[in-house]
């Protein structure tokens, strides 16, 4: 067991805190279980391979992959002097102040809900092939030439429920599932990797063309680039739970990059086996409703090719819980800073977790199923398009801290690793929003980013007047437990005094 958290008080206010929990072994399985989803199972025949070719891809991958090394980096700076839940969005208070705070908040609460979501529905994928007729019954309407079923509607629905029961109950039972999956997911890679070697067809020649034939080879590696800000977007469940470690911060850096390279491999492999069985262009005139499965069904014959579904089944529901544990910090950490209502900052009274965040989360992951496969594609743009933001708003507060701290060890070189990762997030960004560009998002994706922004832009109108009003003496003691404690951007002299003269809770 970690250690009871206290309930910190200032000005006779408490301060909820979450109970340290998570060990290093844990919190590396959390994020590269978050890291490796459904994506790196299906998306190989529907998006990588006809949009970019294998070469393509992999280097997309492998670059993509050292852009999201030095992004970790500026996490990992600003991890050790503000250890609180929240990740992107404690730090985006501390560099930019409150409205940086929610605009960075709610773009990464996008962006992990996104993941969420797909996750669930590419378990009625997984239940297609592995169980025709089973869940597949009751057919309701269909959207985009997917039909809802309402057998499959309740199978994910009672998943997602039981996630979120396990988040609720703590992070004991959540945790030790997450590293047995996370265990799983890599070694069924690897066996779907040997055996492709050994396959009789198997040959370097299927892989030709290396790039997509539909464009050059730059925009080949530029269209599944942009993507990376959501393939490995779950390095960074390790800084939202930074509250709950058993260990020092300062190992956080260590495995948030051990994680993005494990990742960055376990894609790779996928990929490769997806497109070097047979030629890969033939593989995918076939229209197979899952190529990976397909592939395995070849290697391992029917039941070999139901045996991949374990894990895939693990990179599935990896995927789930760790964002499941992230978005509720997430929202518990903006609750508790007063950026939410005080809904967000309920803490259960025996379990000692955020359970109405919990709650929350389930209801909006909840509707996405009723959206049919298309939500899929939908959902990874508006997805990367959040992360990207969350991302450029970290690296900018981490130069600004490496800037105001000059004898810190990593203060010369860290700054302009800082401004690659800004850079990069941005770049990013622009390829996601530019119509142009061949990475440019659906129609679709922007109608709901535009409600998710409306959502937003409520929450926020609502609770402006209550946060013009706090002083920020008030909120630094509530994001971070001192009302003291230091931040990047400039506070005027009369809330600096009121700093000075107020308590912080011990």
């Amino acid at each position: 067991m970690g250690d009871t958290p206290e309930k910190h008080s200032h000005a006779g206010e408490v301060r909820e805190e979450l109970e340290k929990t998570l060990r290093p072994l844990e919190v590396l399985a959390l994020a590269l279980g978050a890291i490796v989803g459904w994506g790196c199972f299906v998306l190989p025949g529907i998006r990588f391979l006809p949009d970019a070719g294998p070469l393509g891809t992999v280097i997309a991958f492998f670059v993509g992959a050292l852009f999201q090394c030095i992004v970790a980096l500026s996490y990992s700076f600003l991890i050790k002097p503000y250890p609180v839940a929240g990740g992107a969005f404690a730090y985006a208070y501390a560099g930019f102040g409150p409205r940086g705070a929610f605009i960075c908040g709610w773009a990464l609460v996008l962006s992990y809900i996104c993941v969420i979501a797909a996750n669930a529905m590419a378990m009625i994928l997984l239940t297609r092939y592995l169980l025709p007729g089973v869940f597949d019954v009751g057919y309701l309407y269909s959207i985009a030439g997917w039909d809802i079923n309402a057998g499959e509607l309740a199978f994910v629905s009672a998943v997602l429920v039981l996630f979120g029961w396990m988040n609720f109950r703590g992070m004991g039972a959540a945790s030790a599932i997450q590293v047995f999956l996370a265990f799983a997911l890599t070694l069924g890679v690897l066996v779907l990797t040997f055996g492709t070697l050994q396959a009789d067809t198997s040959a370097w020649s299927n892989l030709q063309p290396l790039f997509s034939e539909d464009r050059s080879p730059l925009a080949s590696v530029l269209v599944v680039l942009a993507l990376t800000p959501w393939l490995y977007v779950g390095f960074d469940t390790i800084p939202q739970t930074a509250e709950e470690f058993t260990f020092s911060p300062h190992k956080a850096r260590d495995l948030m990059l051990l994680s993005i390279i494990c990742g960055a491999i376990i894609y790779t492999l996928v990929a490769l086996c997806v497109a070097g069985l047979i030629p890969y262009k033939e593989l995918l005139s076939q229209n197979h409703a899952w190529a990976t499965g397909w592939v395995a069904d070849q290697i391992f014959g029917r039941w070999g090719g139901v045996a991949l579904t374990v894990p895939v089944l693990a990179g599935i529901l990896t995927g789930m819980n760790g964002f499941f544990m992230a978005t509720t910090r997430l929202l518990f950490s903006m609750g508790r800073s007063k950026f939410l209502p005080d809904f967000f900052a309920a803490v259960h009274s025996r379990y000692n977790t955020p359970w109405k965040s919990v709650l929350f989360t389930l209801v909006l992951c909840l509707i996405v199923p009723w959206f049919g496969r298309a939500a899929l594609g939908w959902i990874v743009d508006m997805s990367a398009i959040g992360t990207a933001l969350a991302y450029l708003f970290t690296a900018l507060t981490a130069f600004k801290y490496l800037g105001q701290n000059p004898d810190l060890p990593e203060a010369r070189w860290g700054r302009p690793v800082c401004l690659i990762g800004a850079a990069t997030s941005i770049v990013c960004f622009v390829l996601l929003i530019f119509p142009s560009s061949p990475a440019a998002i659906s129609v679709p994706s922007w109608i709901m980013l535009f409600i998710w922004v409306g959502l937003g832009s409520l929450f926020y109108l609502n609770r402006r007047q209550d946060l013009l009003h706090i002083p920020h003496s008030r909120l630094r003691y509530l994001l971070f437990g001192k009302s003291d404690y230091p931040v990047l951007f400039k506070i005027s002299d009369d809330e600096e005094e009121a700093a000075e003269e107020s308590v912080p809770g011990q």
